[in-house]
């Protein structure tokens, strides 16, 4: 996400694309420490990544459909952000179907 700011004008860079940056942090912030947790913080914190993660995903592809970020950019990003949201999925079903553990 970072990377990408670099490439967009002033106007987009401090716009949409700083808050995309503001939640790409959050979300980091969050599965770390969710890492550490017990299990029903760490539930918690995995449900708003998940949220999280949708409103990235809106962002990103409000960003290209204003044609802020090209095709190649657009896929790659949205792929990463697939691949998290499913990883964040299964673990919230781990958590949730072993409650002993």
């Amino acid at each position: 996400m970072y990377q990408t700011g670099n490439k967009l004008t002033k106007r987009d860079k401090l716009g949409i694309h700083t808050h995309i940056e503001n939640i790409t942090l959050e979300v980091m912030n969050n599965v770390i420490s969710a890492s550490f947790e017990n299990k029903i913080d760490k539930l918690e914190k995995l449900k708003h990544v998940r949220t999280s993660l949708e409103l990235l995903k809106h962002l990103i592809r409000t960003e290209y459909e204003l044609k802020i970020i090209n095709d190649k950019t657009y896929f790659r990003i949205e792929g990463v952000l697939i691949e998290i949201s499913k990883m964040t999925n299964g673990w919230i079903k781990y958590i949730t179907q072993n409650p002993t553990k």
